[in-house]
């Protein structure tokens, strides 16, 4: 009988003491735990064993968590949960902002740290479990195609490498089909109802998801905000006839 691989964390910290209390008890949990003790060790780890998630400290040496991020998102979507001893709010905005889908804070207890490793894996399970209705399995925006059963945005053919996030986000305003969505439901649909972190935490990843999107960031054209409400993606038709 063939056994079901477990689920593989990538632990990356230069404290070797919590690397080594944090990956006992997450093996005793049922995870496979890779480690990495400094970034660049990090980086290379993830692109060699392919790891369902990675948790991140971001003050490490040779290279530090937040430029693990930025090389990260260049060429995959793996989450990344931050682990960070700072608590300032631009220090949380900056590893959002670089690609990371959450981050806690230290000191932090392991049932808090599971909780969060768990939901995130849900939610990228029940991502990619959903069924993608055949007439919706192929969108094309300009010059952005989507392959919502690969999963996969490519611009003039080119693959983007988009976080879960930014890929859900993107989903929920196509599903709109132009029509606005608010804020709040933005945060409900693709955090969850009972997340309550920064809300600006939804504008981090709309100008990140720009920056990946747009020929021109700072002059959107596919993404729109609607000032007080939320945002809007253009549907088919309308960048159709824009052309």
């Amino acid at each position: 009988m063939v056994q079901a691989s477990k689920t593989t964390i990538l632990l990356a910290d230069d404290d070797e003491m919590i690397v080594e209390v944090l990956q006992r008890q997450f093996m005793r949990e049922g995870y496979a735990v890779e480690v990495a003790f400094d970034g660049a060790e990090a980086l290379s780890k993830a692109r060699t064993t392919s790891p369902d998630l990675i948790l991140l400290d971001v003050m490490m040496p040779r290279l530090q968590g937040w430029d693990v991020v930025r090389e990260l998102r260049r060429e995959s979507a793996v989450p990344v949960l931050m682990l960070t001893a700072r608590g300032e709010e631009m220090d949380r905005i900056l590893g959002l902002e670089l690609g990371a889908d959450d981050y806690i804070v230290k000191p932090f207890s392991f049932r808090e740290l599971l909780a969060r490793v768990r939901a995130t894996l849900r939610r990228v399970s029940l991502d990619q479990a959903a069924p993608v209705p055949p007439a919706a399995a192929l969108v094309n925006l300009g010059r952005l195609c989507i392959d919502r059963r690969r999963r996969q945005v490519t611009r003039d053919g080119r693959p983007l490498a988009l976080t879960q996030r930014e890929y859900d986000l993107l989903m929920v305003l196509l599903d709109a089909q132009g029509a606005v969505v608010s804020r709040s439901d933005l945060l409900d649909r693709v955090w969850g109802e009972t997340w309550f972190g920064d809300p600006r935490t939804l504008d981090v990843h709309i100008r990140w998801l720009r920056e990946k999107l747009e020929q021109d960031p700072s002059r959107p054209v596919l993404i729109l905000t609607v000032r007080g409400v939320g945002y809007r993606l253009l549907s088919p038709d309308e960048i159709q006839s824009h052309d």
